[in-house]
């Protein structure tokens, strides 16, 4: 079985509730995963806007996910694990996640929440690297990757 993962807040390729974005509560989205490939040992996930006018944008990083979870709660990175987490710089200038926030009157944009299984336990980058960098280094390690589709405009 593939690794595949799905959001209880949103379907593949629908919409993003506003509470998810920087219009609404700016929290990240729960989120689900199976299908994990054998010798996985930790995972990375980002979240990228390949329709942003000045190319594509990058949102959210997290990295150091352990082997043994299947689920991210709404607004992990906030919650009683996040020491475990490390979370990248993102486009916005900032160390959390930033939902959508596409200009106004440009139209619908596509974020792809990519997760990547790894043969390694984390992945151990400066915050400051960056999400490009970290999905590099994550491309290094990669025994599988899903992704899941959401959609925004303003």
């Amino acid at each position: 079985m593939p690794l595949t993962l799905v959001s209880p807040a949103f379907a593949d390729g629908e919409r993003l509730p506003e509470k998810y974005t920087r219009d609404g509560e700016n929290l990240s989205p729960p989120l689900k995963w199976t299908g994990v490939p054998e010798g996985t040992k930790s995972f990375v996930l980002i979240i990228e806007d390949p329709d942003a006018p000045s190319g594509t944008f990058h949102h959210w990083g997290l990295s150091n996910i352990p082997a043994d979870w299947d689920t991210l709660a709404e607004s992990v990175e906030t919650g009683p694990d996040k020491a475990r987490l490390r979370v990248s710089g993102n486009d916005f200038g900032n160390t959390h996640y930033d939902g959508p926030e596409p200009p106004r009157g440009h139209g619908p944009h596509r974020y792809f929440f990519r997760l990547a299984a790894l043969d390694v336990p984390s992945i151990e980058l400066p915050s400051e690297a960056g999400i490009a960098a970290l999905w590099k280094e994550a491309g290094k390690h990669k025994l599988e990757e899903a992704t899941l589709l959401g959609t925004y405009e303003r």
